[in-house]
């Protein structure tokens, strides 16, 4: 949906795959180890996977209470230091 994926297939391989596999997790109702509560979405069920590769963050948030889909709501590479 949106622009996600798309983003997603523009971050380098590495971390396509974790962010992959931490999706396809919660597909299946797991939980990646790098996956945690999004700040401010408490009991939302909006989670965020954070992977740091060569110096860049790169992003991934989801939902994951809509039956039994995964919803990606935003990714993105985080440009600020702070």
């Amino acid at each position: 949906m949106g622009s996600s994926l798309k983003a997603l297939r523009g971050f380098p391989e590495e971390v396509r795959q974790i962010m992959g596999f931490a999706l396809y997790l919660a597909q299946t109702g797991g939980k990646h180890p790098a996956a945690k509560p999004l700040k401010g979405f408490r009991g939302a069920g909006v989670l965020q996977v954070v992977d740091d590769h060569h110096g860049d963050a790169y992003r991934a948030i989801y939902a994951v209470r809509f039956a039994d889909r995964v919803y990606v709501l935003h990714a993105f590479q985080k440009k600020a230091k702070r």
